[in-house]
C-alpha cells in the first residue's frame, strides 16, 4: 500500500489545503497522473501520483487542510486490504513518520513512504517568498534497507531517464547514499548532456490562480479574508525590511538609443519564423544580466557569516496578479540572446497570468527587475527578494527638458532605483553597477555583441 503525502513546496509552506479530489476512491491510478488540486502559500497546484494502482483510500477530504508529509490518500492493489489504522470514513490519517504495516514490509523502489525519523527533502531553489534553501518534500524512494536495491528520489529518477543516464552506477550523496538530483545533475554536467542548469521536471504543474475571497460586509466596513498567497507576501516581505537594511541609488537613464534599438530588433523580428515583440523590459533585463556578469559582487546573497555569490545570472521579472505578486525567472539571461529573452518573459508572463506557472518557473532567481513603466509610474522604491540582495525598480520614460551643449532639448529619459541589502553590499559597490546598467542602456548596441 503506497501513502500519497501532503508535498511541501517551500519553508513557508506548513500545511496544504484539498480543494478537489480529480481522482476518486475506486479509480484507477497510473503513475504520473494527477490526483488532487492544492492550495498552497503561492499557487494552485495538481498532486501526481508517484505510483499505479487503485486509489483505494482518501484520508484529507475536498476542503480540509493536512501538515506537510501527512498522508492524504492510499495507492494498492484493488484487493490489497487498508491497514488497522485507517477507519472507514478515512477519519484517521497516515503520517510520514507512521507507515502503514503494508509499506514497512514494501520492496519496491518507487514507494513514496518514508524512513521513520524525518522527512526526505529535495531541493528546488528559492522563490520571490520563499527563503534561500527552499525545498520540496515529495513522495521519495525508501531508504532502509540494503539488499541491492537502488535508492533514488522520483525527481531524481525521472531526470535520470529522460536523459538515457544509467542511474544504478551513480553513488548517491543523500541520506543512506540516497541518490538525489543534485547527483543526476552533476553527472549530465560531466558528460556535457544538458545545460548547466537544466530545466527541472514537473512532477507538480500550477494550475488555475488563487481566487480572490469574497469580502465580508459588516455595515462599516468589508472584511476581506487574506489568500494564502497574500500571508506569505506579508510575512516574507516584513522579513526583507526587518532583517535586510536596505538603501537606495537611482539613476536617470537616457532611452532615445535604446528605443531606436528596439525599434530595429522588432522590424527584423516580424520577418522571423517565430516573431516575437521585444519590450523595454526585454532589453533592461539583457543590460541587468550583462552588468551582473561583469560585477558578480552584486549577484549574491547574505548569509550570516557569509556571502554566497551566484555563479549563474537568474533574472527574475515581477509580475502583477490579481491576487498578489509573482517573479516568474529568466534562466541564464547573461546566455540568451534578447529575441530568446523576450520569447521567454512572453511565456513566462502568461503562464503566470493563466495560473499556469511550475515551480522551476519561479524559484532560483539572484537578481530581480520589477517595472512599473506602464502604469505611468515615475519613479518608486521596491523591497528586495529575498534571499536576493537587490532589485532595480524602473519607472515610466517620459520626455524630458535638458541641457545639451548649452541648448534646452527634450529627451526620453527613465529614471532607475536599485535597492540593496547594505549587509552585502555597499554604497560604491551599487553605484558602479547602477553606472554599469546605465552605459549598457544608453549605448546598447553593446547588448547584442
Amino acid at each position: 500500500m503506497k501513502t500519497v503525502e501532503m508535498p511541501k513546496m517551500g519553508d513557508t509552506m506548513e500545511e496544504g489545503k484539498i480543494l478537489r479530489w480529480i481522482k476518486h476512491e475506486g479509480d484507477l491510478v497510473n503513475k504520473g497522473e494527477s490526483l488532487a488540486e492544492v492550495e498552497t502559500d503561492k499557487v494552485n497546484i495538481e498532486i501526481e501520483a508517484f505510483a499505479s494502482g487503485v486509489l483505494r483510500k482518501i484520508l484529507v477530504p475536498e476542503g480540509e487542510s493536512a501538515p506537510i508529509g501527512t498522508g492524504i490518500a492510499l495507492i494498492g492493489a484493488p484487493d490489497e486490504p487498508l491497514p488497522g489504522n485507517v477507519s472507514g470514513n478515512g477519519s484517521t490519517r497516515v503520517t510520514a513518520s507512521t507507515p502503514t504495516e503494508m509499506e514497512k514490509g514494501e520492496k519496491t523502489s518507487e514507494a513514496p513512504a518514508q524512513k521513520q525519523g524525518g522527512l526526505l527533502r529535495e531541493e528546488i531553489g528559492a522563490g520571490y517568498l520563499q527563503g534561500a534553501s527552499q525545498e520540496v518534500n515529495v513522495q521519495t524512494a525508501r531508504t532502509t534497507e540494503s539488499q541491492g536495491r537502488v535508492f533514488i528520489s522520483p525527481i531524481a529518477r525521472r531526470l535520470a531517464e529522460e536523459n538515457q543516464l544509467d542511474y544504478t552506477r551513480i553513488h548517491g550523496t543523500g541520506p543512506n547514499g540516497r541518490i538525489i538530483k543534485m547527483d543526476i545533475e552533476a553527472v549530465l554536467t560531466q558528460q556535457q548532456a544538458v545545460p548547466a542548469v537544466p530545466a527541472a521536471p514537473a512532477p507538480i504543474q500550477a494550475i488555475a490562480p488563487e481566487a480572490v475571497p469574497a469580502g465580508i460586509d459588516t455595515g462599516e466596513v468589508i472584511e476581506i479574508p487574506l489568500t494564502a498567497m497574500r500571508r506569505t507576501i506579508a510575512k516574507r516581505l516584513s522579513q526583507s525590511m526587518q532583517t535586510a537594511p536596505h538603501f537606495y541609488v537611482t539613476s536617470i537613464i537616457d532611452t532615445g538609443k535604446l528605443a531606436e534599438l528596439r525599434k530595429q530588433i522588432n522590424e527584423y523580428a516580424e520577418k522571423d519564423s517565430a516573431p516575437v515583440k521585444v519590450s523595454f523590459n526585454d532589453l533592461i533585463i539583457k543590460a541587468v544580466a550583462r552588468a551582473l556578469l561583469r560585477m558578480p559582487q552584486v549577484n549574491v546573497s547574505f548569509a550570516e557569516d557569509r556571502l554566497i555569490q551566484k555563479k549563474q545570472v537568474h533574472i527574475g521579472m515581477a509580475v502583477a496578479l490579481e491576487q498578489g505578486l509573482i517573479v516568474p525567472v529568466v534562466r541564464n539571461a547573461d546566455q540568451r540572446g534578447i529575441l530568446d529573452i523576450a520569447r521567454e518573459s512572453q511565456r513566462l508572463a502568461e503562464l503566470a497570468h493563466t495560473g499556469k506557472l511550475r515551480p522551476e518557473d519561479f524559484s532560483g532567481g539572484t537578481f530581480t527587475v520589477s517595472n512599473l513603466g506602464m502604469f505611468d509610474v515615475d519613479s518608486f522604491t521596491a523591497v528586495i527578494n529575498p534571499p536576493e540582495s537587490a532589485i532595480l525598480a524602473v519607472g515610466s520614460i517620459t520626455p524630458t527638458p535638458v541641457v545639451v551643449d548649452g541648448q534646452i532639448v527634450v529627451r526620453d529619459r527613465m529614471k532607475v532605483t536599485l535597492s540593496s541589502d547594505h549587509r552585502a553590499i555597499d554604497g560604491a559597490t551599487a553605484a558602479r553597477f547602477l553606472q554599469e546598467v546605465k552605459r549598457l542602456l544608453e549605448e546598447p548596441f553593446g547588448l547584442l555583441l
